[in-house]
Parts: C-alpha cells; sequence; structure tokens
C-alpha cells in the first residue's frame, strides 16, 4: 500500500532526476524517475514528494503511460470541482484578452494551461472537447458540467477519437456529449465564411492553430498562388481574396468537395481545385515550367516518432525544394510543419539546404508558431509544435 498524505491521498515519491526535472518547471515525470512502482489505480491525484518525504506538489498518476506523472500544482490545495472550474476560467480568461471580440478558439491547450489531458475548442455555440489521459477521462461528466456553466453551449462534442489514448491504457472514442449538434457548422476566419465538422473533421473539426497563418497569407497573396495540401481551404481562401488565381491542391476526394463548396459559399470564382498528390503535382509543375507568385506549404505531421525523423526531413526538402524553383522572384513561399519531432533550427536548416539546391537566394520575412490561442510552455518542447516560416525568394 502506498504511504498517504494528511489529506488522504497516495503519496509517489521521485528519484533525484526527477526532483530536478520538477523544480525546472517541466510538467511530466517518466516513470524511471519514480522511487518504485506505486501500485495505484489510473487516473488518481497524488501527492509528490522527494526521497526524504517533503511535499513538491499534486499531479495525475497513470500507471500505463511513460509520463507516470502530470504536474497539476506546486501548492497543497484540494483537487476538486472548484479547482477545474478556476482553471477553466483562467484560460478562457486568457483569450478573452488576447483574441477580445472572437468566438472562435481553443479555449484550453492542456499542460500549457495547467489541466493536462485536456483540450476544449470552441465554435461559437458549440464546443469540442478531447480527454487524452485517464484522470480527465474520469472527469468528463465534471468537465462537461463546467463547460456547460461557463459557456452555456448549444452542444458539447467528445472528439477523443485519438491514438494517443491508447498509450494511455484508453479506447478512442467520439460523439455528442451534451446538447445537440445540427451537422456542419460556420465560422469567421479573417475575410472568409468556414465550415467544420465537429465529429467528422480533422482534429476537432478545423485547424485552429493555423488560424492566425491562415488571415497572415492573404497579406503575402498575389499574381498566380498555389496551395498545397490544402485540406478544406483554410489557407486557399485566404488567399483567393487577393491574388488573381489561386490552384488548391488536396488529395482527398471528401476534403476536396468540402473546399469547393466553401469557396463557392464565400463566391471565390478565382480559386480551382485540384485532386492530386502534392509532391506529384509540384514536380509535374516544376518539369512543366509553371510559376507562381505565392505558395503555401502545409503538409501532415511527416513524422510520428524520432526514428522518422530522417524521412520527414528529406520529404520536406523536397517539396520546399520545388516551391523555391517554382516561385518568380520577389515571390512568398509559406511553409509550415506540425512536426513536434522536427524543431524549428532542424526546419530552418532544412529550408536553407533546401534554397541551396534550388539555386535560389530566399530571405526569412517571419517567423510564427501557433496562434495565441496555443500557448506554449518553455520547458515543454512538445507545445512547441507548429512551425511556419514566412519566405522570399529572391
Amino acid at each position: 500500500m502506498p504511504d498517504r498524505g494528511p489529506d488522504g491521498l497516495p503519496q509517489v515519491s521521485l528519484l533525484r532526476r526527477g526532483v530536478e526535472r520538477w523544480q525546472a518547471g517541466h510538467p511530466w515525470i517518466y516513470r524511471a524517475d519514480l522511487n518504485g512502482a506505486p501500485g495505484l489505480n489510473q487516473g488518481e491525484v497524488v501527492r509528490v514528494t522527494d526521497g526524504r518525504g517533503w511535499f513538491l506538489g499534486k499531479a495525475f498518476y497513470s500507471p500505463h503511460s511513460k509520463i507516470a506523472l502530470r504536474w497539476l500544482s506546486y501548492e497543497d490545495v484540494a483537487v476538486d470541482e472548484d479547482f477545474f472550474r478556476q482553471r477553466l476560467a483562467a484560460a478562457n480568461a486568457l483569450r478573452r484578452h488576447a483574441l477580445p471580440g472572437e468566438s472562435t478558439y481553443r479555449v484550453v491547450h492542456g499542460e500549457a494551461d495547467q489541466l493536462p489531458g485536456l483540450v476544449v475548442d470552441r465554435y461559437g455555440d458549440y464546443l469540442s472537447v478531447q480527454f487524452l489521459v485517464p484522470a480527465m477521462e474520469a472527469r468528463k461528466a465534471l468537465i462537461a458540467d463546467l463547460l456547460t456553466e461557463l459557456f452555456k453551449p448549444r452542444g458539447i462534442v467528445n472528439r477523443s477519437d485519438v491514438g494517443v489514448r491508447n498509450l494511455e491504457g484508453l479506447v478512442p472514442e467520439k460523439g455528442l456529449l451534451r446538447g445537440e449538434l445540427p451537422g456542419p457548422i460556420s465560422f469567421d476566419e479573417g475575410l472568409v465564411r468556414m465550415r467544420a465538422d465537429l465529429l467528422e473533421g480533422q482534429k476537432t473539426g478545423a485547424f485552429l492553430d493555423q488560424r492566425e497563418n491562415h488571415v497572415l497569407a492573404a497579406q503575402y497573396a498575389s499574381g498566380e498562388a498555389l496551395d498545397c495540401f490544402a485540406y478544406v481551404g483554410g489557407f486557399a481562401l485566404q488567399l483567393a481574396t487577393r491574388a488573381q488565381r489561386v490552384t488548391a491542391v488536396e488529395i482527398s476526394e471528401a476534403a476536396a468537395a468540402q473546399l469547393r463548396d466553401n469557396a463557392a459559399a464565400n463566391r471565390l470564382s478565382n480559386l480551382e481545385v485540384v485532386t492530386a498528390n502534392a509532391f506529384d503535382f509540384l514536380r509535374d509543375a516544376v518539369d512543366e515550367g509553371k510559376r507562381f507568385d505565392t505558395i503555401v506549404l502545409d503538409p501532415p505531421s511527416f513524422a510520428k516518432n524520432k526514428d522518422a525523423v530522417a524521412a520527414a526531413l528529406r520529404g520536406y526538402k523536397e517539396i520546399n525544394l520545388r516551391a523555391m524553383q517554382l516561385l518568380r522572384p520577389g515571390g512568398f513561399l509559406i511553409s509550415a510543419s506540425c512536426t513536434y519531432h522536427v524543431d524549428e533550427q532542424a526546419f530552418e536548416d532544412m529550408l536553407a539546404s533546401a534554397a541551396a539546391d534550388a539555386r535560389r537566394r530566399v530571405q526569412i520575412i517571419e517567423r510564427r508558431g501557433a496562434g495565441k490561442d496555443h500557448p506554449v510552455i518553455l520547458n515543454l518542447r512538445e507545445t512547441r509544435y507548429l512551425k511556419c516560416f514566412v519566405l522570399r525568394v529572391l
């Protein structure tokens, strides 16, 4: 039986390396840094101590994941309904301050908002939620109650259909959690109106982490524009508000059809959707001598683990090299990567190598990441997964 503290909670002791990690501010403690096996049920809140028994804080415990402890607090506070109410309110207050007037944004970004294993996205009157660790799964009803209290939404969708739940001993699931969902919902993104299917769309319905970069793209759009890996048009529609003509390349027939519908709904007749493999399209475009003034590359993650990084960088280099070859002098390339195993320096080095092989001089105009509603913890690189470079080819 584990030791218990004065509040009756089980206590978990850390080895010296774990203590140093905890005190440095990293919100994860790995199983190898525990002082023995606690023998606890999944999802419990535990008191964390050092080898002498001195209190360090409180955390969620998971017996299945390599990440055994997820930080909750340095203080000896009760992790109860009020605790979660205050954390949710604080997270939303940040968004109201950073994004005044917006009704579509990420409300909770997991550990970055001191709510590990919880993601909440707001689409106006609807919320889309992911419960990623056992402790949050066990508090699903409580979180839904508190979100209802805070936002009074018409519907709350559970989009916990992600593979990371398998690592926690949880089964992926999705469905309507509260209220109703009449079908795909609409929301404003800069100059255009987007639609998101909260039950069947990618992630929680849309790529909210790229919203600010989507809107920014319009500033760099002119002449002939190309958007590869276009999905339902986050970048392509913005480009079409400024460019003379936009070609959007998307391999999924379903996504391409939605992109066409989005273009029609926004009365953007200068956007052509091509259903094709982006790698093949770029290679053929170079061979055919095509030229563009603005190009966007926003592919899905190319590496799910560290072993795939080398192959991922080769893939990134191929598409960026060809994009640089396709741009007219003075043209802009907006190149993104959501692969957190490829950090910003590695991505920039890849871009430099691509520019050298393409024999083009390239300026960095902006280094960007996810939007302000996706805050980054300084000591947790995984929260800084999205890289977005705005480049100008000379």
